[in-house]
C-alpha cells in the first residue's frame, strides 16, 4: 500500500515535470525576451516621455535667450472722435466733429546691456547639456527599474509554481498520512501535522500569487504592457567592467548625474556674470515712423496730415538700483557654491552606488551556485527521508520538514538568479553605460539634440517642430 502510493505520487509528478517542460519549450520560441522587454520600456515608459518633453522645454531656453540680440518691432494705432458745441450770442450755437488718427512703427534694438544676453545663452546652453545628461540618466533608470520588473516576475511565477507543487507534495502526504493511519500504520499525529503542513501551504500560495499579480502589474507600469510568457534571462557578464576599480574609474567619467551636475555649475557660473552686468551701462538704439490725420466739418480750421520720423540713442547708467542687483548677484553665487557641492554629492552617490552593486553582483553569482547544490542536496535527502519513512524509521514530521528545506532551497535558487541578473543591470546603471547602444535593444533611439538644433536659432514661428 505505502509503495502503490509513493509510486503513483512519483509518477504523476514525474508526468507533470514532462508536460510542464514541453510546454515551456513550446512556448520559449514565442516568449518576450528581457531586450525585447526594454526596448518597450524604452518607447511607451510614461516617465521617459515626460522626461524627453521636458528636456524638448528646455531646449527653448536658448532661444529666449537670444532674442535679447534681436530687435523688438511694435505698431500702434489710435482713432478718437470728438463732437464740441459753441454757444454763439448773435448767431446761435454751432457744432464741430472732429476725427483724429495716427499709426506708427517703432524697432528698438538692445546695443549693450552689461553682457548679460551673451551671459544668459551660455547658461541656457549649460542647462540644455544639463537636461540632455538628466535624461539619459532617466533613461538608465527605466531600463534598469525595466529589467528589475521582468526578473520580479519571472521570480515570483516560479515561487508560485513551487508552492503549488509544494500543496500538491503535501496533500499527498496527508492522503498517505490517513491511509496509513486506516491500516493501523500511522498515528493521528502524523495526520495532524501533515493537515497542518497543508493549511500553512495553502496560505503561502495564496501569499505568492498575490505577489506575482503585484510584480505584473509593476511589470506593465513600466514596460507598458502585461507580461505573457517570458524567457529566462542571463547577467550581463560580458559587459562589466573587469574589476571595482575599472568600475569606479568609469563611473566618476561617463555616470550621466555627475556630468548634468557639471553642467549645472556651468550655468550657475554663467547667471553670475549675468546678473553683474545688470550693474554696467545699458545702451540701445530706437528708430520709428508714424503719420497722424485730423479731419472735421467744412467749416473747421488746422485740417490735414502730419507725418514724423526719427532715430536716437538711448544710454542708461545704474546709479542705486534698490540693493536688487546687489542681492541677486549674491544670490547667484550661493546657487553656484551650492552647484559645485552638488558635483561632488553625486560622486559620492555613484560611487557608493558602483560598490553596493557590484558588491551584490558577486555575493548573487556565488549564492546561484551555492544554491543549486542546496537543493540538488535537499532533494536527494527528501527521497531518502521518504524511503526512510515508508519502512518505519524516519516519521511524517521528518518529511514534512525535508520537504520544507527543499521548497525554501528552490526559493532562495530562483532569488539568487533574479538577484545576479539584477545586480548585473545595476553595475551598467551605477557606470553610466546602461542604453540601448551598450544592450543592442532593437530600438531607434532618441536625440535630444535633434528637436535643439531645430529650435536654437528660430526667430518666428509659434509651431513645434513636431506641427503642434
Amino acid at each position: 500500500m505505502r509503495g502503490f502510493v509513493v509510486s503513483q505520487f512519483r509518477n504523476g509528478l514525474l508526468a507533470a515535470l514532462l508536460a510542464s517542460t514541453t510546454a515551456l519549450a513550446s512556448l520559449a520560441a514565442h516568449a518576450e525576451t528581457i531586450s525585447g522587454a526594454l526596448a518597450k520600456a524604452y518607447h511607451l515608459n510614461s516617465e521617459m516621455n515626460s522626461a524627453r518633453a521636458g528636456t524638448r522645454a528646455t531646449d527653448e531656453n536658448v532661444p529666449i535667450a537670444k532674442s535679447g540680440y534681436r530687435p523688438t518691432i511694435t505698431g500702434s494705432g489710435a482713432v478718437d472722435y470728438s463732437v464740441t458745441r459753441n454757444r454763439l450770442n448773435l448767431a446761435g450755437n454751432s457744432t464741430t466733429n472732429l476725427f483724429t488718427g495716427s499709426f506708427g512703427v517703432q524697432i528698438n534694438q538692445t546695443l549693450f546691456d552689461g553682457f548679460q544676453t551673451r551671459n544668459n545663452v551660455r547658461a541656457a546652453e549649460a542647462q540644455v547639456n544639463a537636461s540632455d545628461e538628466s535624461l539619459r540618466n532617466t533613461e538608465q533608470n527605466t531600463l534598469f527599474n525595466a529589467a528589475s520588473a521582468y526578473m520580479d516576475v519571472i521570480r515570483d511565477r516560479q515561487v508560485a509554481v513551487l508552492r503549488e507543487r509544494n500543496l500538491e507534495f503535501l496533500s499527498e502526504q496527508v492522503r498517505a498520512a490517513r491511509s496509513r493511519f486506516e491500516v493501523g500504520e500511522g498515528t493521528r499525529t502524523d495526520v495532524a501535522q501533515a493537515e497542518a503542513s497543508r493549511s500553512s501551504a495553502v496560505a503561502t500560495l495564496a501569499e505568492a500569487r498575490a505577489q506575482q499579480e503585484t510584480s505584473e502589474a509593476t511589470y506593465q507600469q513600466i514596460v507598458g504592457e502585461a507580461p505573457h510568457s517570458l524567457a529566462p534571462a542571463a547577467p550581463l557578464a560580458k559587459l562589466l567592467p573587469k574589476s571595482i576599480g575599472s568600475a569606479q574609474v568609469i563611473a566618476a567619467a561617463q555616470h550621466p548625474a555627475i556630468l548634468a551636475n557639471l553642467h549645472l555649475v556651468d550655468a550657475a557660473g554663467f547667471s553670475v556674470k549675468s546678473n553683474e552686468g545688470a550693474a554696467l551701462p545699458q545702451l540701445s538704439a530706437n528708430a520709428g515712423v508714424s503719420q497722424s490725420w485730423t479731419n472735421s466739418d467744412p467749416d473747421a480750421i488746422g485740417d490735414g496730415n502730419s507725418t514724423s520720423a526719427g532715430v536716437g540713442l538711448q544710454l542708461t547708467v545704474p546709479i542705486y538700483q534698490a540693493g536688487r542687483v546687489s542681492g541677486l548677484v549674491r544670490q547667484s553665487k550661493e546657487l553656484l557654491g551650492q552647484a559645485r557641492i552638488q558635483v561632488d554629492v553625486s560622486r559620492d552617490q555613484v560611487q557608493q552606488a558602483v560598490t553596493a552593486a557590484w558588491s551584490q553582483y558577486k555575493a548573487a553569482v556565488e549564492q546561484v551556485s551555492a544554491n543549486r547544490e542546496l537543493v540538488a542536496a535537499n532533494q536527494l535527502a527528501l527521497n531518502g527521508v521518504i524511503e526512510e519513512r515508508n519502512v518505519g524509521q524516519r516519521t511524517t514530521l521528518d518529511v514534512l520538514n525535508q520537504q520544507a528545506d527543499v521548497i525554501d532551497a528552490q526559493i532562495n535558487l530562483a532569488t539568487s538568479e533574479r538577484d545576479a541578473v539584477v545586480a548585473s543591470y545595476a553595475i551598467l546603471s551605477a557606470i553610466g553605460r546602461l542604453s540601448p547602444r551598450t544592450l543592442a535593444l532593437n530600438v531607434t533611439e532618441y536625440q535630444p539634440k535633434e528637436h535643439y538644433r531645430a529650435v536654437k536659432d528660430k526667430w518666428f514661428g509659434m509651431r513645434t517642430p513636431d506641427g503642434r
